[in-house]
């Protein structure tokens, strides 16, 4: 899977690396279905709340175009890991409703004409 990593914060680009694994170990099953991800990690000031950490996720989609999945906490490992568990969930439910309406791009999963004897 082909990770870009976007980040203006300079204590977030220090986590480059971990970050880049984490997309990697946790979309490895999905890459197929997902094959390029952009992350982007911002802090975000609320009134009253004070600041958070933004992580957004962009997934490209070979039949889907593009799924972009944002989190927020108060730290950058609970705002990437919220965002990686929301779209490792979303990605398989976006196939199966391609699937359903016909629309999926993919053709390793059609059914092989059955065989007569």
């Amino acid at each position: 899977m082909q990770v870009l990593f976007e980040s203006l914060d300079s204590q977030a680009t220090r986590l480059r690396s971990w970050v880049v694994r984490r997309v990697r170990f946790v979309m490895r099953r999905l890459s197929w279905l997902a094959p390029r991800a952009r992350v982007q990690l911002a802090e975000v000031n609320r009134p009253h709340q004070g600041i958070y950490k933004r992580c957004q996720i962009e997934l490209q989609t070979d039949s889907a175009g593009p799924v972009v999945i944002t989190a927020l906490a108060r730290d950058w490992r609970s705002a990437l890991d919220s965002a990686l568990s929301r779209a490792a969930s979303s990605l398989p439910r976006l196939r199966r409703g391609l699937e359903q309406f016909g629309q999926a791009g993919d053709d390793r999963h059609e059914k092989l004409p059955a065989q007569q004897s």
